[in-house]
């Protein structure tokens, strides 16, 4: 008997089981995602997808490449009507942040969620920020590439020759060294440089972003000795921060700039003779309020970078370029500026003000300007770092 109602039990069971609706899974699935990129001004990303039930949340999750100390993801929810098929987009506003250098990569992934709890995560893609308004040439050599497109091959060979000159003389008088790729785009003109960034200086001939590895410098073949000068001085923002770069301080404007002035070579006679004045003057700025950023005034403006040449000039022709080497490997470490000074040279900011201006008037030369100087934005026009 017992076996007849195991049995009778069993084959209700599969008649049930055999019986019973099959509930399909719900397929959600991504038909088509794009980006359309807008220099400067904005990047849009584009999204299709279904399902078999309604879509209920769409995100995007985006990162930029650069350097730094930590993956830094940001992710925007996407506003759409919920639907079993949805087209819909996400435009990022780059006046919100001022922008992004030419050439930056953007890395991206969609997830979306539907009603029944399904969730698809894409693949990551990546998508580059470009001015594509120009028809850009290329030239590589070792880790800098130049990008251009107004000049012959040779035009960019000698912007070449001049860049690796730059890294060559940097490296001989502090140590420091190219880590990571370096991008330059040379634009054809100021106008074409200022069209490319959304809150440009108006007497801004180049831009160092230093975090991204790239410059953007307006030259031409009538200002190409300018040029020259002024892509030694932004490479050099570009090498000290990568030799210096940490996440607990920042290099002090004064040897920031001046190594950057010092990289371009003897100082013109405009810097010397603000400096010679100054001297006389008995009116230097000190040291400790050169670590600040410096005036918007013109005559303490050209003062300052004068002086900052000055004093990196001094460190490296006193003490010599294993110290100055020595120095930027303690901001690395992330340092205090007088500590720093202090383990490297013995002496902290006040300390090396004392050495430094004693030696400038021990040696002082008066240069006599050839004409009244009138300034002019256009000379101090290496740009900004961003």
């Amino acid at each position: 008997m017992f076996k007849k109602i195991l049995m009778l039990t069993l084959v209700l069971c599969l008649i049930l089981f055999c019986t019973s609706p099959v509930q399909a899974q719900n397929k959600l699935e991504v038909l088509t995602t794009s980006t359309e990129v807008n220099f400067p001004n904005d990047l849009t990303f584009k999204i299709s997808a279904q399902s078999d039930v309604k879509i209920t949340e769409i995100r995007l999750q985006y990162s930029i490449e650069l350097l730094g100390f930590a993956q830094v993801v940001s992710e925007a929810y996407v506003q759409f009507s919920p639907s079993t098929k949805v087209d819909t987009q996400w435009k990022w506003d780059l006046v919100r942040i001022g922008g992004l250098p030419p050439g930056t990569v953007i890395k991206y992934q969609w997830i979306i969620v539907d009603a029944s709890g399904g969730r698809l995560k894409t693949s990551l893609a990546e998508v580059n920020f470009d001015d594509s308004r120009f028809s850009w040439k290329t030239l590589t050599e070792d880790k800098i590439t130049i990008y251009w497109y107004d000049g012959t091959q040779s035009f960019a060979q000698e912007i070449m020759q001049s860049a690796q000159s730059s890294l060559a003389r940097l490296s001989e008088n502090t140590g420091a060294y190219i880590k990571e790729p370096i991008r330059m785009y040379i634009y054809g003109s100021d106008s074409d440089l200022l069209s490319s960034m959304i809150f440009p200086q108006e007497w801004s001939g180049g831009v160092a972003f230093t975090r991204y590895g790239c410059i953007a410098i307006g030259i031409s073949s009538s200002n190409l000795d300018w040029g020259k000068g002024a892509i030694a001085h932004e490479l050099t923002h570009l090498i000290t921060e990568q030799m210096t770069l940490n996440p607990y301080n920042e290099l002090p404007t004064w040897l920031d700039e001046g190594l950057a002035m010092y990289n371009e070579g003897p100082l013109d006679s405009s810097f010397t003779s603000y400096l010679n004045q100054a001297i006389k003057a008995n009116n230097l700025i000190s040291i400790r309020s050169l670590s600040s950023p410096f005036s918007a005034y013109a005559d303490k403006s050209y003062l300052s970078y004068a002086e900052s040449y000055s004093i990196v000039d001094f460190l490296i022709s006193t003490y010599g370029e294993n110290k100055m080497f020595a120095l930027l490997d303690t901001f690395r470490q992330g340092s205090t500026y007088d500590g720093a000074l202090h383990k490297v040279y013995g002496f902290d900011m006040d300390g090396l003000n004392t050495v430094w201006q004693k030696s400038l008037t021990a040696s002082v030369e008066t240069v006599q300007a050839s004409k009244p100087l009138v300034f002019e934005p256009a000379i101090l026009r290496w740009g900004y770092a961003w």
